[in-house]
């Protein structure tokens, strides 16, 4: 792209087809701020108009960067000009008000539509299932009588997306009875959901059926595979997975070291962080809440300070709250409580429930009535539904003797309307996986 535009730059006379060229390649490859500046920059032209190939790139880095309000006036700017638009327009048009939540407008353009194809489908299944609406989409989905392998995906990842698990393996069935073979997005959807069973089994099938069909050697699959290996337990064969993969990305080195992570082996964490670096790859924001993590788990105080104090000036990254829930997270379980409390205060952005949430952990394991009390004081505010929160303060109390003030607390909770949730476990039954709730006596072996 930089060589590009440095041709382009150079030009003496650019046509309408020169600047596509460059506008179409930014959107291609993501580069969408710079799209639409250019895009802006060859509307101030005098003699230039951008026709449909121009405003279909332009509204697709909208819609990938969430840029609602340029969107709409490429869309004003079509109508006002009179330009003659295709199903391509219609379909980056959807996409965009799909994308940014204009649901209703979206689906309003897309009744009115005289021809439709699978992207036209495709663009408003997933904004309804980004969104939530799970039955709307499911809809409109089945309304489509011979749907392709791309909107099956979509439809499987919404289900996923929107914690529907048993859902979307029952729609992967369904869509290999009609035909269509899982591809790499499919397996990297449907992997996630086989932590949720604890079906390490299915994992190592679907993994075999990757390797069969050359799909493991795609990044997002190995990625999935490592992930949900490390879910289950099998932190060896996401080792494996990790050391035959031969074009290591950013995305594989932060699985692995995740992986290492939450299995509490931070050592091996730090190890591999290092080799990254090493290998000339620099770390994003997602790699370092993976090794921070890891620290917080071994209690590694010195060298999660060290990789915190070293964001900015090495690596050029503002810490996030992620980052800082993380770092409250490795002095609280350090038993640094009064400098984890220091840490929050000095802050430079308003704490939120992620932060104050590790500490309260700790204070409730240490005894600490008083620090509790101020950090739930915190929290009933932020998220008033989460139960958690009046068990914790709840039995902090009882611990202490104080038992007024415990019952008040679950009077609290039992006013607001609050319930434990019941636990829950899968059990492997006949080769199937069977769900079975606290006191759940409706199978004949329940005992």
């Amino acid at each position: 792209m930089v060589s590009a535009r440095y041709l382009f730059d150079e030009m003496p006379y650019r046509d309408l087809v020169s600047w596509n060229s460059m506008i179409s390649g930014y959107s291609q490859v993501g580069y969408y701020e710079e799209c639409k500046k250019l895009y802006k920059e060859m509307l101030d032209l005098k003699g230039f108009r951008p026709n449909g190939v121009t405003l279909v790139s332009v509204l697709q880095a909208c819609a990938q960067s969430n840029d609602l309000v340029l969107g709409m006036d490429v869309h004003r700017y079509v109508i006002e000009s009179r330009i003659e638009v295709d199903l391509s327009f219609c379909n980056s048009i959807i996409s965009l008000y799909a994308k940014s939540g204009s649901l209703d407008y979206a689906r309003e353009l897309f009744d009115e539509m005289s021809e439709k194809d699978e992207i036209t489908y495709g663009a408003i299944i997933s904004g309804y299932m980004a969104h939530g609406f799970v039955d709307k989409a499911i809809s409109l989905f089945r309304e489509m009588r011979n749907p392709r392998l791309s909107t099956w995906n979509a439809v499987i990842s919404g289900h996923v997306q929107n914690n529907q698990q048993e859902e979307a393996s029952d729609l992967v069935r369904e869509m290999q009875k009609f035909g269509c073979r899982p591809n790499c997005v499919t397996l990297a959807s449907i992997l996630p959901t086989l932590s949720h069973f604890s079906n390490l089994k299915g994992g190592k099938e679907i993994h075999a059926y990757a390797i069969r069909n050359n799909y493991d050697g795609n990044v997002y699959v190995a990625t999935a595979v490592i992930d949900t290996y490390a879910k289950l337990g099998f932190i060896n064969g996401a080792q494996s997975v990790f050391d035959r993969t031969r074009h290591r990305s950013l995305i594989i080195w932060t699985a692995i070291i995740s992986a290492n992570a939450a299995h509490g082996d931070a050592n091996v964490a730090l190890d591999l962080f290092n080799e990254m670096l090493y290998s000339g790859l620099q770390p994003d924001p997602v790699t370092i809440t993976a090794i921070l993590s890891a620290c917080a788990h071994s209690g590694l105080v010195g060298e999660a300070w060290g990789i915190f104090h070293s964001l900015v000036p090495k690596y050029g990254i503002q810490p996030s709250v992620e980052h800082y829930a993380c770092m409250v997270r490795v002095l609280s379980r350090a038993g640094k409580l009064s400098e984890a409390l220091n840490f929050i205060n000095g802050m430079p952005f308003e704490p939120s429930a992620k932060v104050w949430g590790p500490l309260l952990d700790a204070a409730s394991l240490s005894g600490n009535v008083e620090l509790g009390k101020f950090i739930c004081d915190h929290l009933f505010k932020m998220e008033p539904e989460n139960i958690g929160n009046y068990i914790i303060m709840a039995n902090l109390y009882s611990k202490a003797g104080r038992w007024e003030e415990a019952e008040m607390v679950r009077e609290k909770m039992n006013n607001i309307g609050m319930k434990k949730v019941a636990g829950s476990s899968w059990i492997e039954k006949h080769g199937c996986l069977q769900g079975l709730t606290v006191e759940d006596v409706s199978d004949e072996r329940s005992e």
